[in-house]
């Protein structure tokens, strides 16, 4: 499996705190099955992205990890008026391995009007943008048939392993749900923060969703669909979703 959302670096945000910490999460992700996990600290007002400074933390765990999990960059980018600038002007600084794809985070408080023009000029600069955690946005979540707007105006969308287990509670458990039933899911990631609560494990996710999706879809969702990100490739899983029932 691959992880393609995941807090691991330690000391740049609410993640670990330390890179024993951040070991012991390369351990579990290990044990779990995934061979590769993306490093993907916070890119907001909170938290300065600095590439350079977190590739050279990627480096360093890699080291101290082994070859497994295989680590690469990314960044749980923020979608804001400034970070919209940076990326359609340096697009490898925040894309997922320097890849066609990024992820971006909604805010809980409010969604611009004007976000499909967003997602349309991300799209025109060749990024695919990937809506994290729609199941746990305050917006979306009593709303998910507008991640089915967001789809089919070019954009991916990832699903927390945890939610979809029932770690953040019943109702973010039925927006996974719905979002599955309704084929408006890409991919499944751990969001991971620490070794005790948000911890890199995929596999029950992709067991629980085999249930509900079959197999081979789920399998796309933690394997084929985010080698397919790393690689900036087209997603051999890409559904039109589905307003049914």
């Amino acid at each position: 499996m691959i992880d393609i959302h995941c807090h691991i670096l330690p000391e740049v945000d609410d993640g670990p705190k330390s890179w024993e910490v951040s070991l012991e999460m390369c351990r579990i992700a290990a044990s779990d099955g995934i061979a590769q996990v993306v490093a993907t600290p916070h890119c907001n007002d909170r938290y300065h992205y600095d590439h350079n400074y977190l590739m050279q933390c990627v480096r360093r765990l890699q080291e101290l990890a082994g070859p497994s999990p295989a680590l690469n960059l990314g960044c749980d980018f923020h979608l804001s008026y400034d970070n919209l600038q940076s990326v359609l002007a340096n697009p490898d600084r925040y894309t997922i391995a320097g890849s066609r794809y990024l992820l971006v985070e909604l805010s809980d408080y409010s969604i611009p009007t004007q976000i499909g023009d967003c997602f349309l000029r991300l799209g025109d600069r060749g990024i695919t943008p990937v809506i994290t955690h729609p199941e746990r946005n305050a917006i979306l979540r009593p709303n998910p048939q507008r991640v089915i707007e967001f789809v089919e105006l070019g954009c991916a969308v990832q699903i927390t392993g945890n939610a979809l287990t029932g770690f953040w509670g019943e109702r973010v458990q039925r927006a996974a749900r719905w979002l599955l039933e309704h084929e408006a899911v890409h991919v499944i990631a751990s969001d991971a923060h620490d070794t005790k609560h948000r911890t890199p494990v995929l596999s029950r996710a992709r067991d629980l969703a085999a249930t509900i999706c079959g197999a081979d879809v789920a399998e796309a969702m933690v394997e084929h669909n985010p080698q397919a990100m790393l690689q900036g490739q087209p997603l051999p899983y890409s559904p039109k979703p589905v307003l049914k029932g």
